[in-house]
């Protein structure tokens, strides 16, 4: 396979409407002309969103309905479920992998504190290795060796396929035929985005790397310093107290 059949960079075929065509695929007066219960139809659509554990695509939430309704009307009854949702503390928002229904970013800090494990923390390598991939994919290990100037490990390749955030895709037609790595649904469902136009600037991750960088001397620092810090003298609490 070569590096120009990458299919993660390839849009959904659910994603190739721009939003403003989304509302215009079937009006208010197309709904009622297809002779369906709007309101129904839309509470079958929320039932079916808020039990899925992962994003439906249009195919799946077309199943729902006998007989199918189309892509347009199908469209449009999920954008005036949207509608309805705007503005609450959950939204529903249409991904890579298809539409979901989730928690508003800025009640994340709250909804945070109910977990019992806080999410893993990566190196700045984990983090080098995936932005490489995400920019340039798609690529080999050897051409992240090369951009970075380091070797990379097969643990960090693991740990990045583990999570579910890059696959094998193909290989390379070169000798040893080396596997090619690219971004996955899954990682662009877990940022929020609908396609990989969506990322930001690969600048704006320098402050990122950046931060973590700090992160790193300091979490470093506090264990330097508790290494260094003398043990109390064993028996001191009972030589105060035989002193009273």
């Amino acid at each position: 396979m070569s590096d120009s059949t990458n299919p993660a960079l390839l849009t959904p075929p659910e994603l190739e409407m721009a939003d403003a065509e989304i509302v215009a695929t079937a009006s208010a007066a197309e709904l009622l002309a297809t002779g369906i219960d709007v309101r129904f139809a839309k509470q079958v659509l929320e039932a079916a969103l808020l039990s899925a554990q992962d994003p439906l695509p249009l195919a799946v939430l077309r199943r729902v309905f006998e007989p199918d309704l189309g892509t347009p009307v199908l469209q449009r009854l999920l954008a005036d479920l949207q509608a309805d949702w705007h503005g609450k503390s959950v939204e529903l928002v249409r991904l890579a992998s298809g539409w979901r229904f989730q928690t508003r970013a800025e009640f994340q800090p709250w909804l945070e504190r109910m977990k019992e494990t806080r999410a893993p923390r990566y190196s700045r390598a984990v983090l080098e290795t995936l932005a490489i991939i995400v920019y340039r994919q798609p690529v080999t290990r050897g051409d992240i060796e090369d951009i970075r100037g380091v070797a990379v490990s097969s643990q960090i390749i693991k740990s990045l396929e583990t999570r579910g955030w890059i696959d094998t895709i193909g290989h390379r037609d070169t000798p040893g035929r080396p596997a090619l790595y690219a971004t996955t649904k899954h990682f662009l469902d877990d940022l929020g985005l609908r396609s990989l136009t969506e990322l930001p600037p690969l600048a704006e991750l320098e402050g990122v790397l950046d931060l973590v960088d700090t992160a790193e001397a300091a979490s470093s620092a506090l264990a330097q310093s508790e290494e260094e810090q003398p043990a109390a003298p064993s028996g001191s609490a009972n030589a105060s107290s035989s002193g009273d």
